[in-house]
């Protein structure tokens, strides 16, 4: 999609030099990615102690077991 941004010319330079790519379209992108990134670990951290889930090792790995039979 094309889209005209108005940028700091810094804030872009920061990230190609971080980054080591070499367009300012491959710098957005990454910048875009990682921020994505980060909000969704965010969000997964926040659900610490909020979700109740009771998984046994060994059930677990029966389970494994059965359904990837190589190993």
């Amino acid at each position: 999609m094309r889209t005209t941004l108005a940028v700091r010319e810094g804030l872009i330079e920061q990230v190609r030099t971080l980054s080591g790519v070499k367009t300012k379209k491959e710098a957005v992108e990454i910048a875009l990615e990682e921020f994505i990134k980060r909000r969704k670990s965010r969000k997964l951290i926040d659900l610490e102690g909020k979700v109740n889930l009771s998984v046994d090792l060994r059930g677990f790995l029966a389970r494994r077991r059965k359904d990837v039979p190589h190993r």
